[in-house]
């Protein structure tokens, strides 16, 4: 006789439903977990935090084109070394005028295509923090989720270019804007920067609370896609952050 038994029907296993792209946004702020959590589960659209953080940058583009102009910046940037400004004060008048013209130039360019140098530093940040999860600590994240991680742990840096247009449209002194560091986040922004030691001043622009903000969600989310402890990613990231912290000291010291 066959066997007639009754079997145990298997419920399918459940799966939480993904997240929508705003959700991950919001997530970011309040519960970043849940938005490395989607990205793992294969949600690795990345496009809004993308457009968000473009529209951001066009705004503060917008301030500092109506309220300092690009010659005052490129004229403030050069005060701000004194080794270039020696060279510029040795320069012809007329051979001055032109240098400081291709040095507004240059810079008003690099904002005008923040739509691809975003995507490039983003890309070189990702593929940074892909091989160093990965080969230094085993891990198994793809690419294309260290990208999505990327931006959405970097919303937070938002918080600057907001904060440097209020600046600019509360009626901040077009000689004292620094484009290198316009938003009052860090240390460095609270010193005389003509008279403070480069290196310290590059130093002091690293201990920032909105960087130290995104470094921890990276941290985070690295870890979260990689299939490793939070610490993997801890050390993964302010590694990079302390060679980047040491890169910018040294730098600031032969430029000082």
């Amino acid at each position: 006789m066959s066997d007639l038994g009754v079997q145990p029907v298997t419920e399918p296993a459940s799966q939480e439903p993904g997240l929508s792209q705003w959700q991950r946004v919001t997530n970011t702020f309040s519960a970043p977990s849940k938005t490395f959590a989607d990205i793992k589960r294969g949600n690795k659209s990345w496009w809004l935090p993308y457009l968000i953080a473009i529209f951001f940058s066009y705004i503060l583009f917008a301030g500092i084109t109506a309220k300092v102009g690009w010659q005052q910046v490129a004229e403030n940037n050069i005060k701000a070394s004194p080794k270039q400004a020696e060279k510029f004060d040795q320069m012809p008048a007329d051979q001055r005028a032109g240098a400081m013209k291709i040095s507004a130039y240059v810079t008003e360019g690099i904002f005008v295509a923040s739509p691809v140098t975003v995507l490039i530093g983003a890309s070189l940040v990702s593929l940074i923090l892909w091989g160093t999860i990965n080969f230094g600590f085993g891990g198994k994240a793809t690419f294309k989720e260290i990208f999505a991680v990327n931006f959405y742990a970097t919303l937070p840096a938002l918080i600057q270019p907001v904060l440097g247009t209020i600046a600019l449209f509360a009626g901040l002194a077009p000689e004292s804007f620094n484009l290198n560091n316009y938003a009052g986040t860090n240390v460095a922004y609270f010193l005389p920067l003509e008279e403070t030691n480069k290196g310290l001043y590059a130093f002091a622009s690293q201990i920032d609370i909105v960087t130290i903000w995104v470094a921890v969600l990276l941290s985070i989310g690295v870890a979260t896609v990689a299939g490793k402890k939070r610490s993997a990613g801890y050390i993964a990231v302010f590694g990079w952050w302390a060679v980047w912290t040491i890169i910018r000291v040294a730098g600031g010291l032969l430029a000082g």
